[in-house]
């Protein structure tokens, strides 16, 4: 969207008459922000499994309107070996060539006891330094900690110690680690979400709402898909607790998203800032023409390397095409003050961000309103007991095809509100107290919608939830094996306000 289409679709409120029953506040609450689309899970060349340049994957992602990108080769033997600083060179020129997008050299950790997690710093001194000896000493690839068990959870949040002292001796300014696709496998427990967050709420900050691979379900590739790779069963690693049903995504999400009064619910709940996101996982790209090429035997464990892919002309739809490029599917728009790389990192740990599937929605504001001040998305809006709160939602509808070749309409849009209830068993799954408390049914292209909450006693959080509704529910069905169009059931999420009562 152009500044001038931000601009006009920002005023949308005062023009129709809402920001003068709620102030002037509102109208400056989102607009303050740069609302940047990005992606913080993408492989290379560099990955055991991955295939593109960096220079394409940038290409790719630029093409689809990407404002910030993290380059996430996988934790490897090889990759640590061979891996890193040749990345970082091929980083240092997409940089210089692409100046206008934000870019970041991360890694995905095989995290301990757990699976995997996006990280990456800020204002590094040695970027490329850092992130091998944090593969050295913390990857489970490099020190067989992969096991469930106590001891290598205790190693996970060593080195989250590790980024913390990093921080606090002035290597680097900041660090974030995301939980990636965290019910893939079900290796990541309840209690190891909560320890890693509250051990470091500015580090661990929150997790993938939607895994990448989303053309894993499309039926073109036969029976056997799943969106997301979402095709396991609990296996010896896995939290014994977590349901079958858990196992699956709900329109492209994750579980522990898309279960309304679930698992990220129950963090909500405790008052915790847990944020989502949702991301590519880019290896290999549905219906893209760049193709690997013959490679020598051990080619990537000898080198760290894949050599690099051609274009080979047709289209590539069978196994393993069933990615998409950064924000061709999935996006993460994130609220930064400013257009820098700390901007964005910032609005991420803040949890000023919202995620859409698909190209649902060109645009989502989300604001809360009390006596004296006005929260967007991830803030914490103070009011007195007894006080009114009212709620903001502008929403941009789509007006252009999306990478499918069709504009989606956006069929319903929840307001959910859950009560915030404090510390909760750190084994919990789940939270009684969450309901829809308003659904909205947007008609025109600028939605502009308000709730107000009434003598408000207590504390809750509120955020949003959008559908096409092509599967006439609009309440998240479980994706079919082979039968899961990632294109036919799209949606859209917000990350929570809280309201605080004093």
């Amino acid at each position: 969207m152009s500044e001038v289409a931000r601009r006009r679709f920002l005023q949308g409120a005062g023009a129709l008459g809402v920001a003068g029953v709620l102030g002037a506040g509102s109208a400056s609450a989102s607009s303050r922000y740069h609302w940047l689309s990005g992606d913080h899970h993408t492989h290379t060349q560099y990955s055991y499994d991955g295939m593109y340049t960096i220079e394409q994957q940038v290409r790719g992602a630029l093409r689809h309107g990407t404002d910030w990108l993290v380059i996430t080769d996988h934790g490897h033997a090889s990759h640590e070996a061979h891996s890193v600083e040749a990345t970082a060179a091929d980083l240092r020129k997409a940089q210089q060539k692409f100046p206008q997008l934000l870019l970041w050299h991360g890694m995905e950790w095989n995290v301990p006891g757990a699976e995997h997690a996006t990280v990456f710093f800020e204002d590094c001194r040695d970027e490329a330094g850092l992130l091998r000896d944090f593969e050295r000493q913390f990857d489970w690839r490099l020190n067989g900690a992969e096991a469930s068990t106590p001891a290598n959870e205790k190693k996970a949040l060593d080195a989250i110690r590790f980024l913390q002292a990093k921080i606090r001796n002035g290597t680097m300014k900041s660090a974030l680690v995301f939980v990636n696709h965290p019910m893939r496998n079900g290796r990541v427990a309840p209690h190891e979400l909560r320890a890693m967050r509250d051990l470091a709420p500015d580090i661990v900050v929150g997790m993938e709402a939607a895994p990448g691979a989303q053309g894993d379900g499309d039926p073109v590739r036969g029976p056997g898909g799943h969106r997301g790779g979402y095709a396991n069963s609990p296996g010896s690693n896995s939290y014994a607790a977590y349901p079958a049903e858990a196992y699956r995504t709900y329109g492209g999400f994750d579980w522990m998203t898309a279960k309304l009064g679930g698992v990220w619910d129950s963090l909500l709940a405790e008052g915790r800032g847990w944020w989502i996101t949702s991301n590519s996982d880019s290896h290999f790209n549905s219906r893209d023409t760049i193709v690997r090429v013959p490679e020598p035997g051990g080619q990537f464990d000898l080198t760290g390397k894949h050599l690099d892919p051609v274009d080979a002309g047709p289209p590539q739809v069978l196994p393993p095409y069933v990615d998409f490029f950064p924000c061709e599917f999935s996006r993460t728009v994130v609220g930064a003050t400013r257009r820098t790389r700390g901007g964005v990192m910032e609005g991420l740990r803040a949890g000023r961000a919202w995620v859409s599937h698909g190209g649902l929605v060109d645009d989502l504001r989300f604001t809360a309103h009390g006596a004296g001040g006005v929260e967007t998305m991830g803030g914490r809006l103070r009011v007195r007991r007894g006080s009114d709160v009212t709620v903001l939602v502008k929403v941009r509808l789509a007006t252009r095809p999306n990478s499918a070749g069709f504009v989606p309409r956006l069929r319903r849009l929840d307001l959910i509100k859950g009560a915030v209830s404090g510390p909760a068993s750190t084994e919990s799954l789940s939270t009684p107290h969450v309901k829809v408390e308003r659904s909205y049914e947007p008609r025109w292209h600028y939605a502009v919608f308000t709730h107000t909450f009434r003598n408000v006693r207590d504390p809750f959080y509120v955020r949003l939830r959008g559908t096409d509704g092509n599967r006439g529910a609009f309440e998240p069905q479980a994706d079919a094996p082979g039968a899961a169009n990632p294109w036919e059931d799209l949606w859209c999420y917000t990350n929570p306000i809280f309201v605080e009562v004093r």
